[in-house]
C-alpha cells in the first residue's frame, strides 16, 4: 500500500515533549525539587492534548491509495489526459448529442449510450426529429427505460435553445451544473456533471456505485455511502474532491481511472 504523506512535524513535536517530560521527571526526583512538579504536570497536560489532536487529525485524513491504483494511474495517465483533452475539443455542434448520451446512460451501459448517440447524429435527430424509441430499444445497444428516455430526448430537443444559451452564458460552471439539474428532466446531479465534463468542463465529481466502491477500497469510507438526495450527494462529492487533492490526482482523471477498471477502457 502507498500511504499518503503525513505531516511528520506533529510526530517530532510529540517526541520532543516526551523527551522533555522524562528529563524533567528525572531531574525533579534527583534533586527533590518540588517547584518543577507543577511544570511537569502542565507539560503532561499539553502532551495529552497534542496526542488527542494528532490522532483526530490522522484519522480524518488517513486515506490509502492501493498500489494497483497508483500503478494504473501511472500506466494510463497519458491516455486519461488525452481523453480529457478530447472532451475539451468537442465541437459545439455536437453538444446536443453529448446531452443525448447523458440522458441515456443512467442504469445503462455507457458503450450502449454511445452507440445510440452516434445513431441519433447519423439520422440528424435534432434537425429532423423523430421518435427515437426504436433506437433505444435495439437489443444490440439496449437502453433501459427506453420509452421514458425517448420522451426525454424529445423534450431536450425542444429545450435546446434555452440550454445552449445557459452554456454560452457568463454564469459559473457550478451555476450551469445546478441549472441543468433543476431544468432538464433526466439529468440528476451525477449526469449534469457528467455532461459538462464531456464537453470540456473540469473538476467535477461524477458519483456512481463504481466510484463509491473504489472510495471504500481507498478508505475514504468504511462502507458505500448513501448518495440519495442533493445534500448527501454533494457531501460525498466534496469528500471525493478532498481525497483527489490529498493524493495529488485531479478528480476527473481519478474518475476516468476508476471507470477504466470497470470497463477495461477509458470511455466517457
Amino acid at each position: 500500500m502507498n500511504h499518503p504523506k503525513q505531516p511528520h512535524y506533529y510526530k517530532y513535536l510529540i517526541l520532543l515533549y516526551f523527551r522533555l517530560y522524562l528529563t524533567l521527571v528525572h531531574a525533579s526526583y534527583a534533586k527533590s525539587n518540588l517547584v518543577t512538579i507543577p511544570i511537569i504536570f502542565q507539560i503532561k497536560f499539553i502532551l495529552i492534548r497534542l496526542l488527542i489532536g494528532f490522532v483526530k487529525y490522522d484519522t480524518d485524513i488517513m486515506y490509502i491509495l492501493p498500489d494497483s491504483v497508483r500503478e494504473g494511474y501511472d500506466r494510463n495517465k497519458l491516455a486519461i489526459k488525452k481523453r480529457l483533452e478530447e472532451f475539451s475539443a468537442i465541437p459545439k455542434e455536437e453538444y446536443f448529442y453529448e446531452l443525448c448520451f447523458c440522458i441515456c446512460t443512467p442504469q445503462s451501459k455507457a458503450a450502449n449510450a454511445w452507440q445510440v448517440q452516434k445513431k441519433l447524429a447519423e439520422r440528424n435527430f435534432y434537425d429532423k426529429p423523430f421518435d427515437p424509441v426504436d433506437i433505444l430499444n435495439d437489443k444490440s445497444h439496449y437502453i433501459r427505460f427506453h420509452n421514458q428516455k425517448a420522451h426525454r430526448l424529445l423534450e431536450v430537443r425542444e429545450q435546446w435553445h434555452k440550454i445552449k444559451a445557459v452554456l454560452e452564458s457568463d454564469i459559473t460552471n457550478i451555476e450551469k451544473r445546478f441549472w441543468l439539474f433543476d431544468n432538464v428532466k433526466g439529468l440528476g446531479l451525477k449526469e449534469s456533471a457528467h455532461y459538462l465534463r464531456n464537453i470540456g468542463y473540469r473538476n467535477l465529481g461524477i458519483l456512481d456505485r463504481h466510484i463509491l466502491k473504489h472510495l471504500v477500497s481507498c478508505q475514504v469510507y468504511s462502507e458505500i455511502p448513501n448518495i440519495s438526495g442533493k445534500k448527501r450527494y454533494l457531501e460525498v462529492e466534496a469528500k471525493f474532491q478532498e481525497f483527489a487533492e490529498f493524493i495529488g490526482i485531479p478528480i476527473d482523471e481519478l474518475d476516468l481511472l476508476f471507470w477504466s477498471y470497470e470497463t477495461g477502457e477509458i470511455l466517457k
